[in-house]
């Protein structure tokens, strides 16, 4: 849920029809969505974009770059928003092969208002999932910054399933030290449970570093 101070969803669309351009922007409007219209994919890449929720529609046939080809290069370019496709020269096969790199809907001019509509909600909605994820990743990236390197080898070899007296051994230290690092990584880490220590760990994917280090 989005409160009153969070940024508004905005509808990108990138189409180099005029008509589309503003056919589309009218629908958008007509139910209180934030869109702007770009007639070129190089126009869109030069508008700064907001910090919030979006999504881009595209049309995958234009005259400098096809939609398709810039949908495979938007994530080397920074760009994760969904993409919901929109062409007028579509066929089944460019439909199945979107939808299977990743995008939330292909639909071939003219499509019923109702599914662009149902599309869009469906692409924010996802947007907004990826944002809150990053915020929490975020967060845990800050906190695991906060401990010191004793602290984060503890951590480590904690979520390795590795006991106090095993730890103690494979650092060298007192196990009494293990003691004091594990609890302040459990401050640090505002973990509740061990559990809630190794699903941290999990999203901070400690376990795949300490499996290319080993």
């Amino acid at each position: 849920m989005t409160s009153s101070s969070d940024p508004k969803p905005v509808v990108y669309i990138v189409d180099d029809d005029h008509s589309v351009r503003a056919a589309l922007q009218d629908l958008f409007a007509s139910v209180t969505l934030d869109a702007m219209a770009f007639s070129s994919i190089r126009e869109f890449l030069e508008h700064p974009r907001t910090a919030g929720p979006a999504c881009l529609v595209l049309d995958v046939r234009m005259p400098a770059q096809s939609g398709m080809d810039f949908y495979l290069q938007m994530d080397s370019l920074g760009l994760r928003m969904p993409v919901i496709f929109i062409t007028g020269h579509g066929d089944i096969a460019m439909g199945v092969r979107a939808i299977k790199d990743g995008a939330v809907d292909f639909l071939t001019k003219p499509f019923r208002d109702h599914d662009l509509l149902d599309a869009v909600h469906t692409a924010i909605a996802r947007d907004q999932q990826r944002l809150h994820q990053e915020e929490i990743l975020s967060e845990l990236q800050r906190r695991w910054q906060s401990l010191n390197m004793g602290e984060r080898d503890v951590l480590r070899l904690v979520v390795r399933g590795l006991l106090n007296k095993q730890i103690a051994a494979e650092l060298c230290v007192k196990e009494i030290t293990v003691k004091v690092r594990r609890a302040r990584v459990m401050r640090k880490m505002q973990a509740a449970s061990f559990a809630d220590l190794v699903r941290m760990a999990d999203q901070l994917e400690l376990g795949a570093e300490t499996r290319r280090n080993s």
